[in-house]
């Protein structure tokens, strides 16, 4: 409590979800410029990755890897960017668990699931940061041209995530409440090349499953050139309707994790 010249006391205003937001965002910056080795590393496996993947693929397959490369680098570039989602929030929490730090999210008057959530969006706006250099990077390398209207790939690109951070909530709550599963949620980022891959399969009930309909979406924006506006309602509303759907039943799963994790006291075992 302070006291201005009129002698009238101030009582300190409590901390806002504006504040919140700014205090994480703020954290990532920090964690981000103060371990650049780390962050540096993780642009350079995933270039890594598809150098092998491309210079591998066109000594194996030739002619068939060039046509469809434009595919295969909007698949790349959506593949990092779930990863990167899924384990801001399923990482985080595992993180968390292992440095007894739980139980501070949890007596925070914002509540778990709200801070674990503005956490996850930051690193989303890092990974697609991070992402992005990566997607210019493959462009150079492999001389190939998109489609790149920010405005339609960053909003077919966010909706389409947002639904992995959905599965990445329901694999936190899994986490506090076993504690050590990590080798088995990491099994489903590799399920992510199934999941983004599904277009291909032209299996129309796959749609309803994250980043399916998002990745055939953003193909379509990327590779052929489509505007946000000329997709039809329906499938905008589909993306929308995969994302939220998946977002709410993934917080529900953390809630009902985390009071059972309350009720059997082991929220901050280790």
């Amino acid at each position: 409590m302070t006291t201005d010249e009129t002698g009238a006391a101030d009582v300190a205003r409590p901390a806002g979800y504006r504040q919140l937001i700014r205090a994480v965002l703020y954290r990532e910056y920090l964690v981000f410029v103060r371990y650049p080795a780390n962050a540096i590393g993780g642009i350079v496996v995933a270039l890594f990755f598809f150098g092998v993947l491309f210079y591998g693929g066109r000594m194996i397959a030739g002619r068939a890897l060039t046509d469809s490369i434009e595919g295969i680098i909007v698949g790349y570039f959506l593949w990092t960017l779930s990863v990167g989602a899924y384990s801001a929030i399923s990482n985080d929490i595992g993180s968390e668990v292992q440095w007894g730090t739980l139980e501070r999210h949890v007596m925070t008057p914002f509540g778990f699931a709200p801070v674990a959530l503005l956490k996850g969006v930051a690193k989303l706006v890092r990974t697609f940061l991070t992402s992005a250099f990566v997607l210019a990077v493959m462009l150079v390398m492999t001389g190939t041209t998109l489609s790149l209207n920010v405005l339609t790939v960053v909003t077919v690109a966010t909706l389409t995530v947002v639904s992995v951070l959905g599965l990445g909530f329901a694999a936190g709550g899994i986490t506090v409440l076993y504690k050590r599963v990590g080798n088995w949620l990491n099994l489903l980022q590799f399920g992510f090349i199934v999941l983004i891959s599904a277009p291909a399969f032209d299996l129309r009930w796959t749609r309803l499953l994250p980043l399916a309909h998002g990745s055939a979406l953003l193909q379509r924006a990327m590779v052929d050139g489509t505007r946000l506006w000329e997709f039809s309602a329906p499938a905008l509303a589909l993306l929308v309707g995969v994302a939220v759907g998946y977002l709410a039943g993934g917080y529900l799963v953390f809630q009902v994790a985390t009071r059972r994790a309350r009720k059997l006291g082991v929220l901050g075992d280790y």
